[in-house]
């Protein structure tokens, strides 16, 4: 039945729920944008077992727009008896009023902390939505973004160097890695069986209707099991989509490389720092996807992908 419950997602963003582990320097290993719509480009085949390996070929892309995070605090987690827990936060000076929308008051550190009680460091971001013209709320959202990589120490430092200043995609990764996107699907509401499992189609001389089960199930258990399929909610349901590749990564001063001729359907013009993903991803226009390092990722990152073409023709249509 793949996913069960399909009930709504709690939240319009999408909530990390694991996170791997990593080697090398310290880092962040994740990062958000709003995604903005399709495109095609023409690239050299990097896959070299690839039929077309080393040929230019046309590849479906997803276009999302990075504008910079903000540090607002870090948070030092320790191994309690249920999962992880907070054992303190330190707080930036300069944080910005919008954020006071979305937090009542802003926690003081509980106790000074020692490097040896720390089992994890996560930065506490939220986004700055009033940099894209695309997306038109303009209350920032709040998230958590793990550190891995390296030692607590390393780690702890880097969260300092970070706090209270803005971090870019390029801190996150480049192109040429995987990552995990993780959004909430279009939502298409209450929906029958037919739409909602696919179930067949009853007989034309059925009484009454076609776009229904034929059997809730049989008379024991006296019961309807939920592995019967029936109508309910279709979509806006958190999806994880790993190994996507990263296609492209430039900042606001090339946005003219990728902007389409009167702007992306349901979205506008990207103003800020963008990424093209290879492929789909969950959602609509101007919904936040969040990005994190792969967790199920066998094949070997590549160095640099050659563009050649980066369609801007209108997605009007006819």
């Amino acid at each position: 039945m793949a996913y069960y419950p399909r009930v709504r997602a709690k939240r319009i963003q999408g909530d990390i729920r694991s996170w791997p582990e990593i080697e090398g320097q310290a880092k962040i290993q994740a990062f958000a944008g709003y995604k903005v719509g399709m495109t095609h480009i023409q690239m050299v085949d990097y896959r070299k077992n690839s039929v077309t390996a080393g040929q230019v070929i046309m590849a479906p892309v997803t276009v999302i727009e990075v504008p910079p995070l903000s540090v607002m605090s870090i948070r030092y987690y320790t191994k309690g008896d249920s999962g992880l827990e907070v054992i303190s936060e330190e707080w930036a000076e300069n944080i910005d009023k919008e954020v006071l929308k979305r937090i009542n008051k802003i926690n003081k550190p509980k106790k000074g902390i020692e490097v040896k009680d720390v089992d994890d460091v996560r930065l506490m971001v939220h986004t700055n939505p009033q940099l894209v013209s695309g997306v038109p709320s303009k209350t920032p959202e709040i998230f958590e973004i793990r550190i891995g990589g390296s030692t607590i120490e390393n780690r702890i430092k880097y969260a300092k160097e970070k706090l209270g200043s803005q971090i870019s995609f390029s801190d996150f990764s480049k192109p040429g890695n995987f990552v995990d996107v993780i959004a909430v699907t279009k939502g298409k509401g209450f929906q029958g069986v037919v739409k909602r499992f696919g179930v067949k189609l009853l007989p034309r001389k059925n009484r009454k209707h076609r776009r229904m089960i034929g059997t809730l199930g049989p008379w024991h258990p006296d019961w309807v099991r939920n592995t019967v399929p029936q109508a309910g909610q279709v979509g806006f349901h958190q999806r994880t989509i790993h190994n996507i590749r990263v296609i492209k990564f430039d900042t606001k001063e090339h946005v003219d490389d990728i902007n389409v001729k009167g702007g992306f359907l349901n979205y506008g013009l990207v103003r800020n720092d963008y990424v093209l993903l290879f492929g789909s991803i969950p959602g609509p226009a101007k919904r936040l996807v969040k990005m994190r390092d792969p967790a199920r990722q066998k094949k070997p990152a590549v160095e640099n992908i050659e563009i050649a073409y980066i369609s801007k023709e209108s997605k009007q249509g006819d």
